[in-house]
């Protein structure tokens, strides 16, 4: 058991040209590794596949946060560029942004984009400053005007024009994420079309993905590590579509973590369905939602990692990407799918 609080147990070598820098040519022919925990088996599909595994009344939990065009490129007085990614939006002129380089954007300079002026407030923890926009425009007006996607930085190259779309849902709906929620993204209108046909249930959450997210685990006992806190909610609809499945003995499938930790805070000790969640999901946790979970393949050491071997089981969890390496899967971001059954 103590083997499972151990950060470095999440290890594994990822030769670097597995790590995707483009997306599928369309997003369900993505690869699907399809992970069945008890007896241990693997099955190799296409993404399109995996509406075999569903069957009438079973529900399907997707999160429809829209990731925001968050990288921001605004240059100071002197002339030199600054990299701002915006990771928290206060109201509409004040934001959160992280600074790239970090010794830059000290408190009160003034930085410029396009024909507007924003002034750095004061430094936060964790290296963020607190922007505000002296301008006539708010931060959506910005961002959609001058920001760029914001690609994460395994993805060695600059975006392009196609990633403002496919690095979104299709059933992307309200903007707050950093992040693509990624384990939505192999879906398509048709192919929830052909689900909904099939008789199950389609809901949605919202949990804006955030920094958090992406934190790295800086101690070697996991138990020690805490998530920064992540905005969430969950319609009535989707509440009450788990309950009646959990009572008539259907099955749940909750897309991605940020669905799985979004329905999980919700289901311990009857908590909220809307507010802040800094649950982190770590073996041996008890899932009271989760059936199944589709998710894509994760980094080493990482939060989404120990969270999916908390589903699946560990030794299940490396044996699985043991054997996708080995067939040259595509991992990360753009890369292809698991379902844990």
């Amino acid at each position: 058991m103590e083997g499972l609080f151990k950060l470095s147990t999440y290890n594994f070598e990822l030769p670097q040209e597995l790590i995707a820098q483009y997306p599928a040519q369309k997003r369900d022919e993505s690869r699907l590794l399809v992970i069945h925990r008890k007896p241990f088996k693997l099955e190799h599909r296409l993404f399109r596949d995996v509406v075999d595994y569903f069957e009438p009344g079973d529900v399907l939990v997707l999160n429809k946060s829209k990731v925001i065009k968050a990288r921001l490129f605004v240059h100071r007085k002197t002339g030199g560029k600054v990299e701002l990614l915006v990771v928290h939006i206060r109201d509409e002129r004040t934001f959160e942004a992280l600074a790239k380089p970090g010794r830059k954007a000290k408190p009160d300079e003034v930085l410029f984009v396009g024909d507007h002026r924003l002034r750095v407030l004061e430094r936060l923890e964790n290296g963020k400053r607190l922007v505000e926009i002296e301008t006539d425009t708010n931060i959506w007006e910005l961002l959609e005007g001058y920001g760029r996607p914001p690609l994460p930085p395994y993805i060695r190259r600059e975006p392009l024009p196609e990633d403002e779309e496919r690095y979104q849902t299709v059933f992307a709906e309200v903007p707050g994420s950093i992040a693509a929620p990624t384990a939505g993204l192999h879906f398509t209108v048709e192919l929830l079309n052909r689900l909904k046909e099939k008789g199950v249930r389609i809901c949605y959450v919202i949990l804006h993905v955030g920094v958090g997210t992406f934190k790295p685990i800086r101690v070697e006992d996991i138990r020690q590590h805490k998530m920064d806190p992540e905005y969430f909610e969950i319609p009535d609809e989707t509440a009450e579509a788990v309950l009646e499945a959990k009572s008539s003995g259907h099955r749940v499938t909750l897309c991605g973590t940020t669905v799985t930790r979004s329905m999980e805070t919700w289901a311990l000790g009857e908590g909220p369905q809307k507010g802040w969640t800094s649950l982190f999901i770590h073996p041996p946790f008890k899932f009271k939602v989760a059936d199944r979970l589709i998710t894509n393949f994760h980094l080493p050491k990482s939060t989404p990692l120990i969270l999916t071997a908390a589903f699946a089981g560990l030794e299940n969890v490396l044996r699985a990407y043991k054997e996708a390496i080995r067939r040259k899967y595509r991992f990360f971001s753009y890369g292809d799918a698991t379902l844990v059954v």
